[in-house]
């Protein structure tokens, strides 16, 4: 087949099946080292910060027990001041009642004895003691002005209400003591209820600050999982692409024996050949940036000056058939399932001797150089005119 008609036929098939099939080729991306490193960098500063935040919570943990226990024992320094301020409450309350008892006695006597004193219009000697009994109600004047009325009390009465009035003091006395502590209790108390709801406040507060910092440690935590698991990944793509790199590495090199192929067409097939290692394996390339299997071969013997079409079903037809013991450098090898059927065949490479080709494998992979024995070598054939095929000893 003609290699403009090969041509035609390729692009018949059209550009959307050669880019579903081949793709475009993309060159291996290895982290560096330095990229890598790099990371590792992160990951320790993401743990040196979650360590340091963990501290931390455990500080903010340790003052939270120790506000909670302040806030604990002002509250029930504040329960002890109410029950304080009930007690001084009752006793408030007890003087006020047997203050009011007193002075109601007081108040019943003497209005017994001024009564008991008007009795026949008689007089009363005022004296000092007596004086300062009705001095001590603020209305003693209108009893001074009732002189005659009061000239009629006698001594046992002026006793008595002498100790009533004695009496009545000492409840006030009471009474003044008791209003005073519940005055103070009072204000002990409210003292104790303002400490109480500080120290709650501290509390609460120091309870949203721990939550807050556990909410930090949780998103600290997230980001270091985030940069471990980026050096992983890091290391697995620099690995695999090393990997990649091994086996691509082996068959990339020129053997030192292969140096010198031969002036003849084949050696010229061959070392052209041996000149595109490494380029990708593109479907239906013919280069020059890549090849599949039958461009490389086709375009290496249009270098010696034979054409051959971009198919190895005809390059199997094209050329004189080669025993495998009788391989010559340029000799083109054929890989498939039957010789017999050129469809069957899949693969075609370019012998450069010692069992060695050049080819180009598949998608993804590189031209390289391979051993030909596989076990679906078929056989060979050496492209160009007969007089380059020795011919058999008669």
């Amino acid at each position: 087949m003609p290699l403009l008609r090969t041509t035609g036929l390729i692009a018949g098939l059209g550009s959307g099946l050669i880019l579903t099939l081949c793709g475009p080729v993309v060159a291996d991306t290895r982290p560096s080292a330095k990229e890598i490193a790099k990371a590792r960098q992160q990951v320790k500063k993401r743990a040196d910060q979650l360590d340091n935040l963990k501290a931390e919570i455990a500080a903010a943990r340790e003052r939270q027990r120790e506000s909670a226990a302040e806030a604990e024992r002002l509250i029930e320094a504040y329960n002890g001041e109410r029950v304080r301020l009930k007690e001084a409450q009752e006793k408030y309350e007890q003087a006020a009642a047997r203050l009011r008892h007193a002075e109601a006695q007081y108040n019943a006597i003497r209005e017994a004895v001024v009564a008991k004193a008007t009795e026949g219009g008689g007089r009363l000697t005022l004296t000092p003691q007596l004086a300062a009994l009705f001095a001590a109600r603020g209305d003693a004047n209108g009893f001074l002005e009732r002189a005659s009325v009061l000239a009629h009390i006698g001594g046992e009465q002026e006793a008595t209400l002498r100790r009533l009035l004695d009496a009545r003091r000492v409840y006030q006395i009471l009474h003044s003591v008791a209003a005073q502590a519940y005055h103070e209790q009072l204000e002990a108390a409210e003292r104790a209820r303002s400490a109480k709801e500080a120290a709650q406040r501290a509390v609460d507060k120091q309870i949203q600050e721990l939550e807050r910092l556990k909410r930090r440690e949780a998103e600290l935590a997230k980001r270091l999982e985030a940069a471990r698991s980026r050096v992983d990944r890091l290391k697995r793509a620099r690995q695999q692409i090393k990997n990649r790199r091994t086996v691509r590495r082996n068959g990339l090199s020129i053997p030192s024996w292969a140096a010198r192929l031969g002036s003849g067409r084949g050696g010229i097939a061959a070392q052209w050949a041996l000149k595109q290692l490494g380029k990708p394996y593109v479907w239906a390339g013919a280069g020059p940036s890549g090849f599949d299997c039958s461009g490389l071969t086709m375009r290496a013997w249009q270098r010696a000056g034979v054409s051959l079409d971009h198919w190895t079903g005809s390059q199997w037809t094209s050329g004189q058939r080669v025993p495998l013991n009788k391989l010559r450098v340029g000799d083109l090898v054929f890989f498939g399932k039957n010789a017999r059927d050129p469809r069957s065949i899949h693969h075609v490479g370019i012998y450069i001797g010692r069992g060695m080709m050049v080819h180009a494998p598949r998608t993804g992979d590189v031209v390289r150089i391979s051993s030909i024995w596989r076990p679906d070598l078929v056989g060979a054939t050496r492209p160009g005119s007969w007089k380059d095929v020795p011919r058999k000893k008669r």
